[in-house]
This record gives C-alpha cells, sequence and structure tokens, in this order.
C-alpha cells in the first residue's frame, strides 16, 4: 500500500513557489500579519480553490487533470514534483492581471457610505462561564498529557482543567495532543477576534464546522515556529553570565585547599555544562572520565560556563566559570580568578598534565588557550561529542529540523539557516585555539572523524578514534516468543531532536493493530504516544539501567531515529546489546554506519519508507524469532584516561 506525501513534506516543496505577497494581496482575510498564508493554503486554502502564484490557477490544474482530483492530492504539490516532469499544463490564475499591472486592490472612490459602513463597532466584552465551558471540555481533556506537558501545574498540584479553563488557554497550552491553542487561534481569527476558549468553541461548534483542531504541517512545522531566535539566545545568556555573581581568587584557593587535592598530578577537562547536574551522553563520558583519572592518583578539574551559552563566547562577553574539582563544586569564579587561584595552589607543578575539551560552547577559546598555557600545558586533546567545532547549530540541523551535512559556510544553504549568520564565528573560534595549541582530534567513531575531516581543515596535531563503548559477545538471546507481536521500544527522552514524533506518529497511526506493540523506556513519559511507559534512566551508580530495562521487556526493535548525526549513540548500542534490532534512517550518521557495518538493524531510506515498512509488514522480518538475535556486554572506555595510559 503506498503512502501518500506527508503534510510536512507538502509544505516544504510549495514554500519554495509560493508566493505569500500575491496570495496576500488576493485574498484580504489573509492580510492580517499574524496569518500564515502557506499554512492556510496547505490545509485549506487550495480546497477553497485558492491560488499559490500568480502564474497557477488551482481550480484550473485540477479541471484539466481529473486523475489529480481524483486522487485528493494539493494540485500545486502534484504540479513541482510530477506534472512538471509530465508536461502537464497550467493555466495562470484568475487575479494574475490585476496583480502583475499594480491594479489589484485599488482603493475604490471615498464615500460616506463607505466610510459609515466600514466603521469599528463596539463589541461587548465576552462574559466567561466557567460552568459551560468545563461540562463542554472535560470529556475531551486530557489531564493525565496536560499535567506531563506542565510540570510547573503538576508541581504546584493544580486542578488541571481548572487551571486549563481559566488561564491554561490563554497562555497557549494545549488541552490534548489532538488540539492546538496556538494553531486554532492563528487559523480562526475569528474565534481569536471572539476572546473564547478555543478548544470550547471548537467542541461546540467548530468540529462540526469542519474546522481542525490542530494543522497537519509535521512537527518540523512546530520546531521551527516555536524557534527562539539565534540573537535572542545570544542576548539572554551575555544577560545571564552578566548578573552571574562571582567569588574572588583568595576564595577559590582556599576551596582548593579544603578539598585537600594537591594538584601535582592534574587533568582539566572543560564542556557546556556541570556533569554531575544533568543526565547525558557527554556528562556520562566525563564522569567515567574522572573517575578513571581518579583510579589513576590524578587530580580532575572541570570548567563549564556557570550559565547556558548557545555557542562560543567572543571577547569582551561576560563568561563567568563553574568550578569542579574531582567532582565537588567549588563555586563560580572568572578566568582571570580562577588562574590566579590554581597558581596560588601549585597549579604548574611538574607532574602528569593533562587536558580534554569536551565542548567549547560557552567558552571563549583564546581565554581558554591562556589559562591551560598558564598550567603548563599546551598538548592536549578535543573530542567530537558533536560538530560545534563547525557550526553554532552543532547538531548541523539547518533550522532544527533537517540535516544540511555541512555545507561551505558561504553557500545559499547556509545563507537560508538561523544559524549561518554565526557559522564563521565557530569556525574562527575553533581554528584558533587549535592554532595556540597542539591538539589531537578525538571521535567515537570512524564515520564521524571522516565527515569532520571534510568539513574543515582546522590544524590539529593528531587524530585519534576511540568508540565510547564496545559490544562484547555474551552468546544467544533467550528463545524468543513464537506468537504475539511485534515490538517496538523507543529509549530516551521524548525530544524532537531524538525523533519522538516519529515514534509517537507509528504508536498513534498503528494503535490497535495487532500486529505491534509500542514501549517507551525512559526518564519522562509522553502520554501522546499509546505506549507502555517504563522508567529507565542510565546514571553515575546504574550505568547499565537502560542495559538491564531493554532485556527484561525484549523488544523486537528499537526506533533510532535521530533528526541529527550521532557521533556515536549509547542508544544504538544499548539496544543491539540486549538483542533488539536497531531502526534508522540514512542520516543518523554513526548508528546508520553501525547498523551497516553490524547487520544488528535495517537502515530505511525515509519517514515515509519507515511508515511503508510497517504498513505492508515488511519490518517483522526483524522480529527476535525470526533472526538468531544475541546478547552483548557493554565495555565502556575511560576517554580521555586510555589515551593519556596509552602515551606514557
Amino acid at each position: 500500500m503506498a503512502v501518500p506525501a506527508q503534510v510536512d513534506e507538502v509544505h516544504r516543496v510549495v514554500s519554495t513557489a509560493f508566493d505569500a505577497a500575491f496570495h496576500r494581496a488576493v485574498y484580504p482575510d489573509l492580510a492580517d500579519p499574524s496569518q500564515d498564508p502557506l499554512k492556510h493554503y496547505v490545509l485549506t486554502g487550495w480546497r477553497e480553490g485558492r491560488d499559490p502564484a500568480p502564474w497557477f490557477s488551482t481550480e484550473a490544474y485540477l479541471e484539466a487533470h481529473p486523475d489529480v482530483a481524483r486522487s485528493g492530492a494539493e494540485p500545486f504539490f502534484h504540479f513541482l514534483t510530477r506534472g512538471r516532469a509530465e508536461g502537464r499544463e497550467v493555466r495562470a490564475s484568475a487575479h494574475a492581471e490585476a496583480w502583475l499591472t499594480g491594479t489589484l486592490g485599488a482603493p475604490a472612490p471615498w464615500s460616506l457610505e463607505a466610510l459609515l459602513a466600514t466603521a469599528p463597532k463596539a463589541r461587548p466584552r465576552p462574559v466567561f462561564n466557567a460552568t459551560a465551558d468545563r461540562a463542554v471540555v472535560e470529556p475531551e481533556f486530557d489531564a493525565e498529557w496536560y499535567l506531563a506537558h506542565n510540570p510547573d501545574i503538576a508541581a504546584a498540584g493544580t486542578d488541571p482543567l481548572h487551571h486549563f479553563l481559566i488561564t491554561g488557554w490563554r497562555e497557549g497550552r494545549d488541552p490534548s495532543p489532538r488540539f492546538s491553542v496556538r494553531d486554532y487561534l492563528e487559523l480562526y481569527p475569528d474565534v481569536a477576534q471572539a476572546e473564547v476558549n478555543p478548544f470550547a468553541h471548537y467542541l461546540t461548534a467548530g468540529r462540526a464546522e469542519g474546522r481542525i483542531g490542530r494543522h497537519e504541517l509535521g512537527f518540523r512545522y512546530d520546531v521551527i515556529a516555536r524557534q527562539t531566535p539565534v540573537e535572542a539566545r545570544l542576548e539572554a545568556a551575555i544577560r545571564a553570565s552578566a548578573a552571574a555573581r562571582t567569588g574572588a581568587a583568595e576564595a577559590l584557593a582556599r576551596a582548593i585547599a579544603d578539598t585537600g587535592a594537591r594538584l601535582a598530578d592534574l587533568h582539566v577537562t572543560f564542556s557546556h555544562d556541570d556533569p554531575t547536574a544533568s543526565i547525558g551522553g557527554m556528562q556520562l563520558c566525563l564522569r567515567r572520565e574522572g573517575a578513571r583519572f581518579a583510579a589513576l592518583g590524578v587530580d580532575h578539574l572541570h570548567l563549564h560556563p556557570a550559565k547556558p551559552w548557545p555557542m562560543v563566547r567572543a571577547a569582551g562577553e561576560p563568561g563567568p566559570l563553574g568550578v569542579l574539582l574531582n567532582g565537588r563544586r567549588l563555586g563560580v569564579y572568572s578566568a582571570a580568578a580562577v588562574a590566579e587561584a590554581l597558581g596560588r595552589a601549585g597549579g604548574r607543578g611538574r607532574g602528569r598534565r593533562s587536558f580534554a575539551i569536551h565542548s567549547l560552547l560557552g567558552h571563549d577559546p583564546d581565554e581558554t588557550a591562556a589559562l591551560l598555557r598558564g598550567l603548563g600545558m599546551t598538548r592536549g586533546f578535543f573530542w567530537l561529542h558533536d560538530f560545534a567545532s563547525l557550526c553554532a547549530g552543532y547538531h548541523l540541523l539547518r533550522n532544527d529540523v533537517e540535516d544540511c551535512a555541512a555545507p561551505p559556510p558561504d553557500s545559499a544553504a547556509c545563507g537560508i539557516c538561523a544559524y549561518g549568520p554565526w557559522r564563521g564565528r565557530h569556525l574562527a573560534a575553533h581554528r584558533r585555539l587549535f592554532e595556540a595549541l597542539e591538539i589531537t582530534v578525538v571521535a567515537p567513531s570512524e564515520t564521524t572523524l571522516a565527515f569532520w575531516r571534510a568539513g574543515w581543515d582546522h590544524p590539529v596535531a593528531g587524530e585519534v578514534v576511540l568508540p565510547h563503548a564496545r559490544l562484547v559477545d555474551r552468546g544467544p538471546a533467550p528463545p524468543a516468543r513464537k506468537s504475539g507481536p511485534f515490538r517496538v521500544a523507543y529509549l530516551g527522552m521524548p525530544t524532537p531532536l531524538k525523533g519522538w514524533p516519529i515514534f509517537r506518529e507509528l504508536a498513534q497511526r498503528f494503535e490497535g493493530d495487532r500486529r505491534y506493540a509500542f514501549t517507551h523506556l525512559g526518564g519522562q513519559a509522553d502520554p501522546a504516544a499509546p505506549a507502555t511507559f517504563r522508567r529507565a534512566v542510565a546514571s553515575e551508580d546504574d550505568p547499565h539501567a537502560m542495559h538491564a530495562a531493554l532485556e527484561a521487556v525484549q523488544p523486537d526493535a528499537a526506533l533510532v531515529w535521530p533528526l541529527c548525526r550521532e557521533t556515536f549513540s549509547f542508544t544504538a548500542y544499548e539496544a543491539a546489546a540486549a538483542g533488539a534490532a536497531v531502526i534508522t534512517g540514512p542520516d543518523s550518521g554513526n548508528v546508520a554506519a553501525f547498523v551497516a557495518e553490524t547487520g544488528l538493524g535495517r537502515v530505511l531510506q525515509s519517514e515515509a519508507a519507515l511508515m511503508e515498512a510497517f504498513e505492508s509488514g515488511s519490518i517483522r522480518t526483524l522480529a527476535r524469532r525470526r533472526r538468531e538475535a544475541r546478547l552483548y556486554d557493554l565495555s565502556f572506555s575511560g576517554m580521555t584516561a586510555d589515551l593519556v595510559e596509552a602515551m606514557a
């Protein structure tokens, strides 16, 4: 069964040729700047016979090509993707001549009657009827989902329905995964103007009128629509950093002395946050690195920006640093205070010395190099946990939704990306760092190193591949179930970056299909997905929590479909170690490389191919009972400690 083009795909294609200025001029009801004419056209406009550009008539195309009309395909998308190649005829919009000659929308002659007819009329303020709205909304309000997506309301212990009815909808909070307050008010300005609860309106009138509860443009549209401009993120980081209180060098020197650390043997690391306060792949890597150095009798000093930063810092931008010594937080200090305190504490000792930069986000490269030189350190390592050394958009996602493959900085592709203007800043900053120090780049996979090397010519002292973990064969998996549904698992936090919306769509589309069962293993549930939730979070104390949960659940496959290129992916390794097949896409970086190399799963070429594999049932060939699944142990590396030991 063929899978039709998804709406977000239609949106992306149509956006390349859609003439918004023409569309607004022709259809005055869309003239309000808050209205998105492209979204309106893709969702409902074409069905109303509206034209997307002066050279294309929607009605004429459907009339001339009845097969397109019968298929229900959006005509402009059909022409751009197929019709043009097939030589299909198009006709200009009936409004084209007026638009092109400048007569469209010319003002009518002044008259008193016209003035009086258009004079604004006072309207009464709408009366809020809590009882009536509650009676209408309560049957379809998803309280569990509301609390899961609004943790502040859950923490306050407030009745979720009452909150939604009184203030929640005014704050743009949605009552269920199938209704969007923001979308409804944008699509229907008459409802917004009436100042009534949009969900109540939809349930009492809108649904019967054929109005939709949320747009169907896909999660990528939502990501872009809710994206905070990079400039605003930078300004917020600067304000927060400038307001941070910092301690003096004397205070830091005393704090260091209080720990009992001698600093004769010292390993220094840099990253974007406090690894003891956050859970994630990089954070766990840093904890393992620190633990390994501790076992070797080496003190571990970690420096991170005191406030979150979206990019590297430039000279003059405030950058207080959080300081940890052997896992103990010592406070927040300026880089100058850190350098002075380390000097007082004997920071230039002649013992074993090493450093590793895990992330430069929030750091000034010149300041970082100067601090390391002050400690007598000039040779060290730089880890490729992401691609921040190639772009401020360190996941290499154009506008946070689509892999860009790191094109040349002056390319047109960078010109249409929110991170384009900031890419030069990151390339120059990392080049200065590599020029100032003798740095060996460490990649957790061959595919990551090869991609990084092709992305830019940073001057490095060396390159090495050291995987974060390896699979150690334990033998055949226990006998699989002889019957039952194909079990699919999602591992980790439900975020767009890691492909949660794709898993959610799968679970929703095949809910009730006896061929499939869906499970979510992670730290936070999302009731929008009809999947069984089981808490599983790897930590320093329990690094194998996810692995153990997978072995207990025994899924046939794990969907590991990140939007970005993964440099390693613990998730893929954990899934494979527990005997699950890994299902992924072509742009997943080391996930796709891992599957291709080991054969422990399948790489599908698109989201449409993924849906088709489930629709046809062909994905079920990955069931445990149809392959010889094996179990593995995960052997974690000691990170930089392994490299330093190898050099000793």
